[in-house]
């Protein structure tokens, strides 16, 4: 069962709904036309407000792309940890018929955790595709732990948007496989470049959604 609870506010929605580990939070950007719909979910430190998620919203709309942002229910609850990865799939399983509603195909998109999340999810949930924005490849500092598993197995054309200097696992350190992978040089877990860097931080920005951009049209 889920239930929403519909705000209006200037140009968004935001949805309550209630999932089986807790009340989750969607904000709704949409598009004029929408023909897809991108789903978007957070790192285990942070939230919606992270600068690759809010340049996205602002983004694609113009695309025919909806945007919406997912809070998890730990969030929403104000929680500052993440919890386990079982309780965060747990979460996006029952946000999955609010995203869906629109009756448009579902991007299943996220940073960090949220991309494991939507990794591990895609198939089982029919997603159209995923955005990994920041894979957390492994733990910094450990490459044998690795984490490739989840990023081979999601089973859906997926793209990859990692900063150069992403200690949770740089470009380079990326497996072959059936997916692509676009670099924002020197930008790091969350894509910020420091001010000796020959881009500003807004040109990252801009890198970073005329790739996803680009890689949603050519989307079947």
């Amino acid at each position: 069962m889920w239930h929403v609870s519909p705000t209006e506010t200037a140009r968004t929605t935001t949805e309550t709904v209630d999932t089986d580990a807790g009340p989750a939070r969607i904000t709704w950007l949409p598009a004029k036309k929408p023909r897809l719909v991108l789903a978007a979910g957070h790192g285990a430190g942070g939230g919606i407000e992270a600068r690759d998620l809010q340049a996205l919203a602002a983004a694609l709309p113009a695309h025919g792309v909806s945007v919406a942002l997912v809070e998890q229910p730990w969030r929403v609850a104000g929680k500052k940890l993440a919890p386990a990865p079982k309780t965060l799939d747990t979460g996006w399983r029952g946000l999955w018929p609010a995203l869906t509603a629109p009756g448009l195909p579902v991007v299943a998109a996220g940073r960090s955790a949220g991309a494991r999340v939507a990794c591990r999810t895609a198939t089982e949930l029919g997603a159209h595709a995923v955005l990994a924005l920041s894979f957390p490849l492994h733990p910094p500092g450990k490459p044998e732990k690795s984490r490739k598993d989840e990023l081979l197995g999601s089973g859906v054309p997926t793209l990859v948007v990692q900063g150069g200097h992403d200690p949770f696992g740089r470009p380079a350190e990326f497996p072959p496989g059936e997916y692509e992978i676009t670099e924002v040089p020197y930008g790091d877990h969350g894509f910020a470049v420091p001010k000796k860097a020959d881009l500003t931080q807004d040109q990252a920005m801009e890198m970073l959604t005329a790739a996803v951009t680009a890689w949603l049209d050519r989307l079947p």
